[in-house]
């Protein structure tokens, strides 16, 4: 196990975001704060429209806060303009999605490196290897997309992900697509990057047994933080979910 240092990957500081203006006015987080520990693995729910899918967005910088303040590192998010943030993400910042986003045309190799063929770092053999084998796909190299199952789709995206040495992975449904067994893979590669490679990763998820995989799980509802819970049961964060919807 990698230690962690004190300084948080990503800082959400009274974090607000308003969609629309006036009595049409939606209000998809409001005033969130919260500190994601490098090296860490943190999975985030909620009820439908409790702010979630925001909340991932606001910390990726793919949505600019209405008010507050996002930190990557020490880098603040929220004062840049697009082609700063296009940067940051192209080159900070890896995503895994449900819908895993690879090209069809290029080779598993070729959709790994994509980050590197576009600018993002500088390519390092030694460390694409080494990605490659920890996600299990080295005999996978030559093939496309179409050729892979869906859960070897996914190790393709986190492959992809970590191929820059990003600040933070930022995981949306990640298993969503996926059987139980295969998602339980996905969700075993994610915490072994955590614990192996220090790597932080932020997920948002709908699945109790997927966040339980998670060393805490914050809990939003009306785009307000809502508590969280360190390293518990499926069972657990069941009962707190079946809370929030009588909130």
């Amino acid at each position: 196990m990698i230690e962690t240092t004190t300084a948080p990957a990503i800082r959400l500081s009274s974090v607000s975001k308003v969609h629309g203006s006036g009595d049409g006015a939606v209000t998809a987080l409001d005033r969130v704060t919260v500190d994601l520990p490098r090296g860490t693995f943190t999975a985030v729910m909620g009820p439908s429209g409790s702010g979630k899918s925001t909340f991932l967005h606001c910390a990726a910088g793919l949505e600019k806060p209405t008010s507050g303040s996002v930190l990557l590192g020490g880098t603040e998010l929220s004062t840049m303009d697009e082609n700063a943030l296009t940067a940051v993400r192209r080159e900070r910042i890896g995503f895994v999605f449900q819908s895993y986003n690879l090209v069809p045309a290029l080779t598993v190799e070729q959709n790994i490196a994509l980050p590197l063929l576009l600018g993002a770092a500088e390519a390092d053999p030694e460390w694409l290897r080494h990605v490659v084998e920890r996600v299990g796909l080295a005999d996978r190299l030559h093939h496309r997309p179409h050729q892979l199952s869906g859960g070897q789709q996914q190790r393709v995206a986190i492959a992809r992900a970590l191929v820059t040495r990003p600040d933070a992975v930022l995981a949306d449904e990640p298993t969503g697509a996926l059987d139980s067994r295969t998602g339980r893979q996905v969700l075993d590669l994610l915490r072994g990057v955590v614990d192996g490679f220090g790597q932080t990763v932020l997920m948002v998820t709908h699945d109790p047994v997927a966040a339980s995989c998670a060393d805490q799980v914050l809990f939003l509802t009306d785009g307000r933080l809502a508590g969280s819970l360190h390293r518990p049961s499926p069972e657990a964060i069941a009962e707190r979910m079946t809370q929030l919807g009588e909130w």
